[in-house]
């Protein structure tokens, strides 16, 4: 069952990344659905983190996006070539979300490693969020929809992660955020 829309609305961004860990990630692309369990994340303070794409209520075209209701595809390019995949989260006008960086394959395993080019899956393969949006065949295309459809969706199968399973850190690549950048708004389910 998909997660419902009220999961997404709460203003705890990094509640949600957290929360997110475990749940599962499905793509349907022409009809052939692939997915695993989200294995990192990290979250995005919007108007107040100087990482967000968001901040200080930035609003161009791209982001937009965010600043509509929760529950929503995020999709940018990154350096022009990798798609990376965003949740929108809060209420409308508070511009927060959620980039999915890590999954774990568990439906339509084939297609996944036919995109890759690979024989065989090995977790290195899906850690990282333009190794995660090839794999599962999402395109800018994906951006601005609704998860409550059936092209992206997120559900919770009953996976049950401990704490103690989910490492907690700095986010990757935002150096240029300053202290924003050391905020604990990563989380990894360790192997």
């Amino acid at each position: 069952m998909k997660l419902e829309k009220q999961f997404f609305l709460s203003e705890n961004v990094v509640e949600i990344a957290r929360d997110l860990i475990g749940k599962y990630l499905f793509v349907n692309n022409d009809g052939v659905v692939c997915g695993g369990y989200i294995t990192e994340t990290e979250a995005y303070a919007g108007a107040t983190d100087k990482a967000s794409h968001a901040y200080q209520n930035r609003r161009t075209n791209r982001t937009e996006v965010m600043f509509k209701k929760g529950g929503r595809t995020y999709v940018y390019l990154c350096y022009g070539m990798h798609a990376l995949l965003n949740f929108v989260t809060a209420e409308e006008n508070v511009p927060h979300a959620v980039l999915i960086r890590g999954f774990w394959p568990t439906h339509g395993i084939d297609t996944i490693l036919s995109r890759l080019g690979k024989q065989f899956a090995k977790p290195s393969f899906f850690n990282g969020p333009g190794k995660l949006t090839k794999a599962l065949g999402i395109k800018p295309t994906h951006n601005d929809l609704d998860l409550q459809r059936d092209q992206i969706w997120i559900e919770d199968l009953g996976l049950k992660i401990l704490n103690n399973k989910i490492e907690v850190g700095p986010r990757i690549g935002v150096g240029y955020a300053g202290t924003d950048a050391l905020l604990p708004y990563r989380f990894v389910l360790k192997p």
